[in-house]
């Protein structure tokens, strides 16, 4: 039973609060503290649910239900010994409780020895009827073992039994996910799909999987028969408007994405989605207004501003695209992909020093891409920092060992700095690793080209 405080029928509640504010002790049978307990653990009220499970223990000591109650409550708070130890006493006393071996289970599963947590579970099919939970339970410890297989079965028993457990269903999916099964996902959903023709989950289900498998003719109409089933389903407007832009029909995609938003609050996705719809049809203005609504609704959505950046980036606007990743750079300092637009935007805007300084960010933030590398170390041989670009690339080599284009730079630095042995290894290296790369000295280091030295290296070397 589940309460609720304005439901004018919740006595026992409401009397069990006054009862903690007046500390004047009523009395409430077994069930009801049971009910009031369980109660405050949805609410996630762990205090009150510990003080009721205290004083139903007061008046009911011996009730096993309630007992099971603070078993939940030490596995919550990790007081596994004490759980341990209360249940091997609820165990003696009723063996064939199937809460019993389910809290064990959880126990075990606590301890990440989640294969004895299964051999439990199973030990409690056989001590009941209602065996949707067990194997819900039972599918969950597979998933833990990455055993996706008997994860996958199991669920599928929960829906054996209970057609509605759409949480099963989910789960079932991404099993099938995981394995890179999408053709027997589809073969699963379809039969599902004849028993339960109107399952809207089923059919969105069944549109991903053919989405994924990129049939969108078939995804569309999995959609088409999901919205059929539920008019009010926002998901499958959403994934229809995918499939559709796919099909590059950006009207039709709009048209989906602006039911959803009269379904429901406007959701950060479907304003993005149609703002580059508009873009993709050339209507420049109403592409900025949504993706404004966008980045307004949703500010962390990193999209958002990334796609109001490329916008102006497109257009050549530098300044404005400059002005938006400021800003979305305020907001997340840690995002990769910011730093790296700023720092290309800032390159297009001969602000090189600040162009530099975004691409070492990067880089600190675990981006270790070739061409980051070699934007920054190049950007620090236009500014005339020698030994900075000279350590950028040396550090480049650890990731890119044997590259012709890092061996190349390192060649013409070394020989800028009359260390000729340095130079003249690394620029052995480059023209074994890749010849074709050499114009790389002649862009960078045209007055190395000329060296008597480098010429001599060509010759033998060529």
């Amino acid at each position: 039973m589940e309460f609720s405080h304005d439901d004018n029928k919740n006595l026992p509640l409401t009397k069990f609060e006054s009862m903690l504010k007046t500390n004047h002790v009523l009395f409430f049978d077994s069930e009801e503290f049971e009910n009031i307990i369980h109660h405050y653990l949805n609410q996630g009220k762990i205090a009150l649910a510990k003080k009721a499970i205290k004083l139903g223990l007061d008046q009911h000591p011996s009730s096993t239900n309630l007992r099971l109650f603070k078993v939940e409550i030490f596995v919550f708070e990790d007081k596994l010994d004490e759980a341990d130890d209360l249940l091997s006493e609820l165990y003696s006393l009723d063996p064939n409780n199937e809460e019993i071996y389910i809290q064990k289970a959880n126990i075990f599963s606590k301890r990440d020895d989640h294969e004895q947590a299964i051999m439990v579970l199973k030990q409690a099919l056989d001590l009941t009827d209602d065996v949707v939970d067990l194997y819900s339970l039972i599918g969950m410890e597979y998933l833990f073992l990455d055993n996706f297989e008997e994860a996958k079965n199991n669920f599928m028993k929960c829906l054996e039994t209970d057609f509605n457990d759409y949480s099963a269903l989910y789960n079932i999916i991404y099993c099938f996910e995981i394995l890179n099964q999408h053709e027997d996902a589809i073969s699963y959903l379809n039969i599902f799909l004849d028993k339960n023709p109107y399952c809207e989950v089923a059919w969105h289900q069944l549109g991903k999987q053919y989405f994924l498998l990129k049939d969108y003719k078939k995804a569309l109409a999995a959609y088409d028969f999901a919205i059929i089933s539920d008019d009010t389903f926002v998901g499958a407007y959403l994934e229809r408007g995918k499939v559709l832009e796919k099909l590059k029909r950006y009207e039709d995609a709009i048209e989906n994405y602006s039911i959803t938003l009269s379904l429901d609050d406007p959701t950060s996705f479907a304003l993005l989605r149609i703002g580059n719809c508009h873009e993709k049809l050339g209507d420049n203005e109403l592409a900025l207004q949504y993706y404004d609504r966008t980045v307004h609704e949703d500010p962390l959505l990193d999209k958002g501003w990334i796609a109001i950046t490329k916008f102006y980036k497109k257009k050549q606007d530098y300044q404005k695209a400059l002005y938006y990743i400021n800003k979305a750079i305020n907001i997340d300092s840690e995002n990769v992909i910011y730093w790296k637009l700023y720092s290309q935007i800032n390159h297009r805007l001969s602000l090189f020093e600040e162009a530099e300084r975004g691409y070492k960010k990067t880089l600190e933030l675990g981006n270790y891409e070739l061409n980051t590398w070699l934007s920054r170390g190049d950007l620090l041989i236009k500014l005339g920092e020698i030994e900075g670009a000279i350590y950028n690339f040396e550090q480049a080599m650890e990731f890119y060992p044997e590259n012709a284009e890092i061996e190349y730079r390192l060649a013409g630095l070394y020989f800028q700095l009359n260390e000729n042995d340095k130079g003249t290894f690394h620029l052995k290296n480059g023209l074994k690793y890749n010849v074709d790369y050499y114009f790389i000295i002649d862009e960078l280091f045209p007055k190395i080209s000329n060296k008597r030295l480098v010429k001599k290296i060509l010759k033998t070397n060529l």
